[in-house]
């Protein structure tokens, strides 16, 4: 069994080590030393000079294990949101938040921190174990930065399990969309506004009736489309010649992911063709989707360490991204559990102490079973 009070510390140790996205160095070096005085065989990257995302790394470690199978990737994320530096945690109450002023950090601090106790506790005690290995990513929240600049060849894992995201313990994520992003340009023609507006061709006024055209937001069950930047920037006596427009699509299903992005872009066109305005779109893949069976051997093997620590598990469609969409395009099978954490990327951030140690002990069990 873990051991209750030192996982808590372990937690709120991590949590007033600074590591916002792009200036996670310090965690980086805090879990590499860490896990090596554990006796695992670890590695680091160049996933932060890769991205241009400061000077941080991903850490790995990989530890063989006594009892015979392939072995399993636990992950979790050290960055965490803004405002992240000189985090005060409170613990009250069975209650773990921040001063107000700034976030936790259990997103995603509680996970790595359940994974770390969860080890320290099987090698002291000496129980038998599977083969396991463990990655601690960089700028999740600014992009899924670490995973898309991973070492995938040093993985020997072909499952994961990604502890990130909120909810019941026993929750199990077996499906997430993929998401292509969309950016489009039109192209109208200047001229003076008041002078001679007509030889004109307002690039607003063609990209607003393309957006107008389009189906976004909630699409059906598993598609959503969003518009994030609408840009232009002109003086008023212009007549504008160009937009910008930035967006997303996300869907659990490759065919309807495809088809809204085609509808976007035919919106567009059509626009910029019955007003003599030009587009340049471009559309290309930001991460994978994901799909595990509910009766893949891997999810009742969760399942089944849930049972253990007494949770009901419940598997669920996600509608966000996370590293484990990255890791499906590199051929890891990943699910997505939850470590209890609660109003994450907000100063009202808040983890359970129960919720705490029950992710460390379904580790425990998951590793130890």
């Amino acid at each position: 069994m873990i051991n209750k009070a030192r996982v808590l510390e372990t937690f709120l140790d991590y949590v007033r080590t600074d590591s916002v996205s792009g200036h996670e160095k310090a965690m980086g070096e805090k879990l590499l030393a860490e896990l090596q005085a554990l006796g695992l065989e670890v590695h680091k990257d160049e996933a932060g000079k890769k991205s241009g995302s400061g000077d941080g790394f991903n850490v790995y470690g990989r530890l063989k294990g006594t009892i015979p199978g392939k072995p399993i990737l636990l992950s979790a994320h050290m960055d965490t949101m803004p405002p992240g530096n000189g985090i005060k945690p409170i613990v009250k109450d069975g209650l773990i938040t921040s001063d107000g002023s700034t976030v936790l950090g259990g997103d995603d601090k509680s996970g790595i921190a359940a994974i770390v106790e969860a080890i320290r506790s099987i090698l002291e005690q000496g129980v038998p174990h599977h083969s396991f290995e463990v990655v601690f990513s960089i700028g999740e929240e600014t992009g899924m930065k670490g995973a898309k600049n991973m070492d995938y060849d040093w993985f020997q894992s072909s499952q994961a399990i990604i502890f990130d995201t909120g909810g019941p313990q026993g929750k199990i994520v077996t499906e997430g969309p993929g998401q292509l992003k969309i950016k489009a340009t039109v192209h109208g023609r200047k001229s003076h506004a008041g002078l001679a507006p007509e030889k004109g061709i307002s690039a607003i006024q063609v990209a607003a009736k393309g957006v107008a055209a389009m189906n976004l937001l909630r699409i059906d069950e598993e598609t959503t489309c969003n518009l994030g930047t609408f840009t232009c920037d002109v003086p008023t006596n212009v007549v504008p010649d160009r937009v910008d427009i930035f967006g997303e699509i996300r869907s659990r299903n490759k065919e309807k992911l495809e088809a809204q992005a085609r509808h976007m872009k035919e919106c567009l066109q059509k626009a910029c063709d019955e007003a003599g305005a030009t587009l340049d779109c471009e559309i290309f893949p930001n991460y994978a989707a994901f799909k595990v069976s509910n009766e893949d051997p891997f999810v009742r093997r969760i399942a089944a360490a849930y049972d253990a620590i007494g949770a009901r598990a419940e598997t669920v469609k996600g509608g966000g991204g996370s590293d484990a969409n990255v890791m499906a395009l590199h051929g890891i099978t990943p699910v997505i559990v939850s470590t209890g954490m609660a109003k994450v990327h907000t100063t009202e951030e808040e983890l359970k102490v129960r919720d705490l140690e029950d992710t460390s002990e379904f580790v425990y069990f998951l590793l130890t079973k």
